[in-house]
């Protein structure tokens, strides 16, 4: 097992160490709403505001709850954002400051989706959410979307990528994963040599994906695991940003792989040194910080559907 406190440097231990003061790394032993309760508080711990430029509106779109984040001097386009936390935990509140620094950094209007959570409301039901969301807002803006989330809500937009072919057309111009679960092969890559990797491990991702499936074989569904298509053509530009020490980091290649060999457009990029979950890192650790910038290089890029350019 690698020795992550040699491996880390001084800024990303000491994130860790900030978030298992709220969040500890045994904390789906805890029940589902103890976990919600840590979580929301370690988010909160890390919630840096909103920069003066941006304000934000809570609505629904196709009955979904929803909170809408806007510029002062906007741009065209929307930011379609899907939040993280194991399809179990977190909402609106927990990547507010997030959103709102994805507004201010490309000044396209931010629609965060608060999806349905498991186990009240599994598979596929945070998915149906999303989906419904996403079609309300296709038919009530113009311009651009891009979609962007984390984690889970990284699985959940490229689920919407995919879905979405045949369905509507002409109005996703991007999409930005970061170090999103895809349901990649188990037994190799960071699977195997980050599996106990800190901040999330593979314990961790089976907890979650058996709340998340029912406890249901989901195996070859692409709106569950979108890996697991068997066709990866036709699909707008994507952005895979993962970290190295997560176990999921091999799915942003695998991904990036599928999708090149359908002739399509994907970049992939593993930043050296982080950890899961580390854009709440991006105001206490230059490596994030950095990682940060390149999400909103990324977004605004995706935006014209262009990647070559990125850093």
């Amino acid at each position: 097992m690698p020795d992550y406190d040699q491996l880390m440097d001084d800024e990303v231990r000491a994130f860790m160490a900030r978030t298992e003061l709220h969040y500890p790394p045994d904390a789906v032993d805890l029940t589902v709403a103890d976990q919600r309760r840590v979580y929301d508080a370690m988010c909160a711990d890390f919630d840096a505001g909103y920069p003066d430029s941006v304000t934000a509106q809570d609505r629904s779109f196709g009955d979904v709850p929803c909170r809408v984040y806007t510029r002062s001097d906007p741009v065209a386009g929307t930011v379609f954002f899907c939040h993280g936390g194991g399809f179990v935990v977190g909402g609106l509140d927990s990547h507010d400051s997030i959103c709102a620094e994805f507004c201010a950094g490309t000044g396209m209007q931010v629609i965060a989706v608060d999806y349905g959570l498991s186990p009240e409301r599994p598979f596929p039901g945070g998915f149906d959410d999303a989906w419904a969301a996403f079609e309300a807002i296709c038919a009530e803006t113009t311009g651009p979307v891009v979609l962007c989330g984390d984690s889970a809500g990284g699985n959940l937009v490229a689920a919407i990528a995919h879905h979405a072919r045949g369905r509507i057309t002409g109005r996703i111009s991007g999409s930005l994963l970061i170090y999103p679960g895809l349901g990649g092969d188990r037994t190799r890559g960071s699977y195997v040599t980050h599996a106990d990797a800190p901040g999330l491990s593979v314990r961790d991702m089976d907890f979650y994906q058996t709340l998340r499936s029912g406890g249901q074989d989901r195996t070859g569904d692409p709106r569950f695991a979108p890996l697991q298509d068997t066709d990866f053509s036709g699909l707008p530009p994507v952005v895979v940003l993962t970290a190295e020490f997560d176990p999921l980091s091999s799915d942003g290649e695998a991904y990036r792989d599928a999708i090149q060999a359908a002739g399509g457009r994907a970049v992939w990029i593993e930043e050296a040194g982080l950890v899961h979950a580390h854009l709440r890192a991006r105001h206490m650790s230059k490596r994030a910080a950095t990682s940060f910038a390149r999400m909103i290089q990324a977004l605004t890029l995706l935006r014209a559907g262009q990647i070559t350019d990125l850093d």
